[in-house]
C-alpha cells in the first residue's frame, strides 16, 4: 500500500531524540522546549513562541486568550478542521460560517466582508493545504474593523505571503506538529504571539496554572497541554530542514499537475501559486467533476494499493454541530462540492516519481471505471 504520508525523518532527526534521550531531557521542563520555542518563532517572525500538545489545544488557548462572551461572533471557513470549530465553541461564542473560493479553496476577504455585523469579535483564518489564504486582506480588514485575527498556519509552515510569514499575520497564530506536517514532533504544536501579556497568559493556561512561589495553589483551573522534551528535540532538528521539506514537496506537487493537465474536464487540481505564492503541497488534493462518485474511486485506488484520504467535511453540515448554530445545505456551495467530491493522494519523501506515475495512472482508471 502506498500510503497518503509518511513522517519524513532523517538520521539527523533520530540522533537529535536518542541525545535527548541519553541526557534525560525528556519532561515538559527540559531546556530543549525553550530553544526549540526560541528557534521556531525566529523562523516565523514573532516574540514569543510557546510549545504546546498539538494544533488543536493551540487553537483551543488561542481562543481562550481573547475573552469572548456568549453572543460574541466569530467568522471562520467551514472548509477547515473540525479543532477550529470545537476552540470557538469552547468558549460560548456564535461560529459564523464563511464559504471559500472554489478554486484557491481558502475563505477570501469577499465572504467575510458580508459577514461582518455588530457583534463580529474576531476572524479565524486558515491557510488551507499548504496555499496561503488572502491574508494581507484579511489582516487589513480585521484592523479597519477593530476584529482579533487568529491565524490557523498549521498547514502552512514556510509559506509567505505578501512579504510576511504565514504564522506572522495573527494577533495569535497556531501550528501543528502533528505527524503529516512539514514539521513533526509526532503530536505537538506552537501558538505564535507578539504581546507579553498573551505569551504569560498561554504559559499559565498549558501548565495548570502553576506558580512557582506557591507551586500548588492554584487560582484558575487550567490544563496540562505541555509538549515534552522528548518531541521539542525532534522538532529542533526537523527546523532546520523545513526549505528542503517545501522545495521537495513543490516539485512533486507540481510534477503531479502536470501529469494531470489534460483532464481538467474531469479533475480539478490545486492551484500552483496564489497572489505571486507558490503552492507548498501540504497535501495534493483532487476534486472531482462530472459527477464521479469520490467514494468508488477511493475504494477503487484503495484495491490497488494507493491510499487515499477524504477532504474535510464542511463544518456547517457536521452532526456534532449543535442544532442553534446549523446552516441549511446549499448555502455555502464552494465548501460543500469541495468537501463532497474532494480527496488527496500520497505525497512526500516516501514515494517516487515512479509512484506517482502509478497513482495518477491508477486515479484516472478509477474514474473511468466508476
Amino acid at each position: 500500500m502506498i500510503k497518503v504520508f509518511e513522517p519524513s525523518l532523517t538520521l539527523s532527526d533520530k540522533l537529535s531524540v536518542i541525545r535527548t534521550l541519553f541526557n534525560n531531557n525528556i519532561s515538559g521542563t527540559s531546556p530543549i522546549i525553550e530553544e526549540f520555542e526560541t528557534e521556531t518563532a525566529k523562523i516565523f517572525n514573532r516574540k514569543h513562541g510557546i510549545a504546546i500538545s498539538n494544533g488543536s489545544t493551540a487553537l483551543e488557548i488561542a481562543f481562550q486568550l481573547l475573552d469572548l462572551k456568549r453572543g460574541d461572533e466569530v467568522i471562520l471557513p467551514s472548509f477547515t478542521i473540525i479543532s477550529c470549530l470545537s476552540a470557538v465553541l469552547r468558549t460560548g461564542a456564535t461560529p459564523i460560517f464563511s464559504d471559500v473560493d472554489s478554486n484557491t479553496w481558502n475563505m477570501d476577504i469577499t465572504h467575510i466582508e458580508k459577514l461582518l455585523t455588530p457583534n463580529t469579535k474576531a476572524v479565524l483564518m486558515v491557510h488551507t493545504y499548504g496555499l496561503a489564504a488572502d491574508a494581507t486582506k484579511i489582516k487589513d480588514f480585521c484592523e479597519t474593523n477593530n476584529l482579533f485575527l487568529v491565524e490557523d498556519a498549521a498547514e502552512a509552515h514556510g509559506q509567505i505571503e505578501g512579504g510576511k510569514k504565514c504564522g506572522s499575520f495573527g494577533d495569535i497564530s497556531t501550528l501543528s506538529f502533528y505527524a503529516n506536517k512539514h514539521v513533526t514532533t509526532g503530536e505537538g504544536g506552537m501558538i505564535l504571539v507578539d504581546s507579553d501579556q498573551y505569551s504569560a497568559k498561554s504559559r499559565q493556561m498549558i501548565n495548570l496554572d502553576f506558580n512557582n512561589n506557591e507551586r500548588f495553589k492554584h487560582n484558575n483551573l487550567y490544563w496540562n497541554y505541555r509538549l515534552s522534551g522528548l518531541q521539542a528535540s525532534l522538532g529542533l532538528s526537523q527546523i532546520k530542514h523545513l526549505d528542503k521539506t517545501i522545495s521537495n514537496k513543490i516539485s512533486q506537487g507540481l510534477y503531479y499537475t502536470s501529469l494531470l493537465s489534460e483532464y481538467a474536464d474531469l479533475i480539478q487540481c490545486p492551484l500552483s501559486e496564489f497572489n505571486n505564492v507558490k503552492n507548498h503541497y501540504w497535501v495534493y488534493g483532487i476534486v472531482l467533476k462530472n459527477g464521479a462518485n469520490r467514494e468508488k474511486v477511493t475504494d477503487e485506488l484503495s484495491s490497488r494499493g494507493i491510499q487515499t484520504r477524504p477532504f474535510f467535511w464542511p463544518l456547517h453540515l457536521q452532526n456534532s454541530l449543535p442544532v442553534e448554530f446549523k446552516v441549511s445545505e446549499n448555502k455555502l456551495p464552494n465548501a460543500e462540492f469541495i468537501g463532497k467530491n474532494g480527496f488527496y493522494i500520497p505525497i512526500g519523501n516516501h514515494i517516487s516519481k515512479n509512484d506517482q506515475d502509478y497513482i495518477i495512472e491508477n486515479v484516472l482508471e478509477s474514474i473511468n471505471a466508476r
